[in-house]
């Protein structure tokens, strides 16, 4: 940019102490903690082209069957109000109980509705703007501010700026080069746009690309709307997700500084641990608040054996669903309704009039083929990383960040905040959500996300 662009770009930018970058969960949670802490004479720009701020796909299904992974008396979003989310469910007329399952509806209508009561709030509040465009990258650096220039024209620039970008739908595993135009249709590469469901006949054979919690959200969507066919599900081990006890075992206490430092030595040390207990999950569930300690215990080369070996295990024991959720699709399993096929993708193509999904067979050199009418790419969430953003990729280019170089997000430090090459002095940049996931791993829930955003709005309050 050419130092007249760039005086013009200081005489007409909008200067905002915070700038939020992003509208899902992760950049509400920051926001209300902002609020809350944030003297009235400050002013915060949230930036996102999301319409729904805060809902997300997560929590903007409208089918009661999809419920949350986590108990609602862990769903606040603020963590010092450890119960308003039950108190909120209580006030609408939900009989929930905190160990209850709450729907993923109603916690994106709660989050919408705890924004708006603290922005509701006049006295000594801080200013807040919610500017519906995409920061659309040319970040230029000035002073002590980022400046960013949005898709809608305008520009802005904050002294300090939270990352809160998240991550989109995985795309399919392989280019569908060989499904004619005819068929192109039936594949569906966002199953969230639930529009498709109303399209697809009672008898009509599915083939679901994924086995995790997209995957079961997908099968009871399916059910919901009165399909009574096959539906197969293709992924690499052919796990699916276990369901949570109805009756929450009580978390065992782990010491994570006597856990050995391979995966191999702790996976069997949480085996043994298993053992000494009547339900396997008081040992996950003991794991859960020490898991980031863990995670920055291990060395870059456990933890990326961790991703190639453990993490679909991990995945299965860990992010379980709601015990009721779990029955019905058992049910299905059982009834020979959904079929498991474990194997690599090795191309779409068609045969007679249908899709046809092949695979080589697992630990086997057999190939096999899998006839749909519909195939549905439920391979879930994009690892976080920085090439699905084109913000992100041009303050890569000005060393404004730094890839992690295992592909989780990009490098923060223990208080989430950047680090980064750049010997220039702007705005101080956070990174809250699954981009810090190469610090944190789990970062992606409600319970995790909410304390970090605390955190990082106290980070930001008291430097001032």
């Amino acid at each position: 940019m050419s130092r007249r662009a760039l005086r013009s770009f200081r005489e007409n930018a909008l200067i905002y102490d915070v700038i939020v970058v992003g509208s899902g969960f992760s950049a509400i949670a920051v926001t209300c903690n902002l609020i809350e802490q944030l003297p009235a004479s400050a002013k915060v720009a949230v930036v996102g082209d999301d319409p729904g701020f805060g809902r997300g796909t997560a929590y903007r299904t409208e089918l009661y069957l999809h419920r949350l992974n986590v108990p609602a008396g862990r769903m606040s979003l603020l963590p010092h109000q450890p119960d308003d989310f039950v108190d909120w469910l209580k006030r609408h007329g939900r009989l929930m109980q905190a160990g209850d399952f709450a729907s993923r509806s109603d916690y994106g209508l709660y989050v919408r509705d705890t924004l708006a009561r603290l922005l509701r709030k006049r006295d000594g509040r801080c200013r807040v703007d919610f500017i519906k465009a995409k920061a659309a990258g040319c970040v230029e650096r000035y002073s002590s501010t980022l400046a960013f220039h949005l898709g809608n024209g305008d520009e802005i620039a904050g002294r300090n700026v939270v990352l809160c970008l998240g991550v989109g739908n995985a795309s399919l595993p392989v280019d569908p080069d060989g499904v004619p135009p005819s068929l192109r249709s039936r594949i569906i590469e966002n199953p969230w746009r639930l529009s498709w469901l109303r399209r697809v006949a009672s008898s009509d054979a599915v083939c679901i690309l994924g086995s995790g919690l997209t995957m079961i959200d997908q099968v009871l969507a399916l059910r919901a709307h009165g399909h009574s066919g096959r539906i197969d599900v293709l992924s690499r081990r052919g796990l699916a997700p276990l369901g949570h006890a109805r009756e929450l075992p009580a978390p065992l206490s782990i010491d994570v500084e006597a856990l050995p430092d391979t995966i191999s030595e702790i996976l069997k040390s949480l085996r043994g641990k298993s053992r000494t207990v009547a339900d396997w999950r008081g040992v996950m569930d003991g794991l859960r608040p020490a898991t980031q300690a863990l995670w920055q215990r291990l060395s870059s080369k456990e933890r990326s054996r961790f991703l190639r070996h453990a993490l679909p295990w991990w995945n299965i024991h860990r992010h379980r669903v709601a015990p009721d959720v779990f029955d019905k699709f058992e049910k299905l399993v059982s009834d020979g309704i959904v079929r498991f096929h474990a194997g690599f993708l090795k191309s779409l193509g068609a045969q007679e009039g249908r899709l046809l999904a092949s695979y080589r067979v697992r630990a086997t050199p057999q190939i096999a083929g899998i006839n749909a009418d519909w195939l549905v790419n439920c391979t879930g969430m994009e690892r976080a990383g920085i090439s699905h953003s084109p913000l992100l990729k041009e303050m890569s280019r000005f060393q404004l960040i730094v890839p992690d170089p295992l592909g989780l997000g990009i490098q923060v430090n223990a208080a989430s905040e950047v680090t980064a090459p750049s010997e220039i002095s702007p705005a101080r940049l956070f990174a809250v959500g699954a981009l810090t996931a190469g610090q944190f791993w789990e970062i992606t829930a409600v319970p995790d996300i909410r304390v970090q955003a605390k955190a990082v709005a106290e980070e930001i309050v008291s430097r001032g």
